[in-house]
């Protein structure tokens, strides 16, 4: 999975991206100092691995992982080639979701690149320049299914809910937020755009408002409501908290979080809300060699599930012993779990689910 980190110059997207990856990205209190795309990977925290790893010991450990890109600061006029608006449009397109950092506190000493705090203008400004990218898309797969319609009249009714799109996207609206038909959403993923692609809006707010509250903050409101308005996630998040908590170890950084009245921190806020916003869930894999996870889309099959471990898993595949983590933890061992009859034997059909333990059987 991978995650853009955008918004505005100033919003503390690079200093968000610092503290959840450690990569060092330069943050700095100026547009574009982050002029090539940071990346940086992260494990996803997950206490059934944990519990997993003390149970076998394993030789090898390895957690699923997210990759974050920070991308370059956008100006008004990015659609056009202002400020480092291709570079930025062409590192947008290559991620599976966006993580749209918006300015919610004030700082005196930090400048706003707009003069003031304003978040539904921030948005609005990112979603315009994206939007005019997505127009130049839009028109050009419009031009395309008007020749196939001289050859194939079935394509009329393509042509009708892509000028529906293309209504929504001039009246300034994003893709996301026109409503559609499974079949009509099908075939908007087959057009590349940029406001069709999931989006998280990370509410960057102080310490002093997680301490108040953060729906005394009237920016935060604003921006709940205009994700409401996008079918889009909203995350109030601390870019500051965050950072003062990146090099803590583990008992430091519960107790600080306890004292600010959160039981987890905001980057395993966020991997939780990006799994649920993408439809994605772990299934696991434990032994002496290793204790993995892995990540597949909701809905996927047993069969898709062992090709994610090798091609010739899925290729040769027999069946799937399976047995969820609840389950194994009751029973404190594998083999305890056998002997309660409690490890199944799955089919081609078998749908995984979200934690199941699972060894392949397969045969090539």
């Amino acid at each position: 999975m991978k995650l853009g980190i955008v918004g505005l110059p100033n919003v503390g997207k690079s200093t968000l991206f610092n503290a959840i990856t450690n990569a060092g990205a330069q943050s700095a209190n100026y547009p574009f100092c982050t002029i090539e795309p940071n990346v940086g990977v992260v494990a996803v925290p997950d206490k059934r691995l944990d519990k997993l790893r003390e149970m076998y010991e394993p030789e090898k450990f390895t957690p699923a992982t997210i990759e974050f890109v920070d991308i370059a600061g956008l100006v008004k006029g990015a659609s056009k080639g202002e400020g480092l608006g291709n570079k930025f449009l062409s590192n947008i397109r290559e991620v599976d979701a966006i993580v749209h950092v918006v300015r919610c506190f004030v700082n005196d000493d930090i400048v706003h690149v707009d003069g003031s705090i304003d978040p539904r203008r921030d948005i609005e400004t990112i979603d315009l320049e994206l939007i005019l990218s997505d127009l130049e898309v839009l028109d050009r797969r419009i031009d395309k299914t008007k020749k196939m319609i001289k050859a194939d009249k079935k394509y009329q009714t393509e042509l009708e809910f892509l000028e529906r799109v293309r209504e929504a996207l001039e009246a300034g609206k994003s893709a996301r937020s026109v409503e559609c038909t499974e079949e009509e959403a099908e075939l908007l993923s087959t057009v590349s755009l940029l406001t069709n692609k999931p989006i998280i809006f990370a509410a960057n707010m102080s310490e002093d408002d997680f301490k108040d509250g953060i729906d005394q903050n009237p920016s935060f409101k604003i921006v709940k409501e205009f994700a409401e308005q996008e079918h889009a996630a909203v995350l109030p998040i601390c870019a500051e908290i965050e950072a003062e908590i990146s090099g803590m170890d583990l008992e430091e950084k519960s107790l600080f979080l306890a004292d600010m009245g959160l039981t987890e921190s905001g980057l395993d806020r966020l991997i939780t809300a990006c799994y649920s916003l993408l439809g994605l869930i772990s299934f696991l894999t434990a032994g002496k060699p290793e204790v993995r996870a892995w990540t597949i889309q909701k809905g996927t099959k047993a069969p898709q599930a062992a090709g994610k471990i090798h091609t010739d898993f899925e290729r040769g595949f027999i069946r799937a012993e399976v047995i969820g983590f609840e389950e194994l933890m009751e029973c404190g061992t594998m083999a305890a779990a056998k002997e309660k009859g409690l490890v199944r034997s799955e089919g081609k059909e078998y749908v995984m689910q979200d934690g199941d333990i699972v060894l392949f059987r397969f045969n090539v």
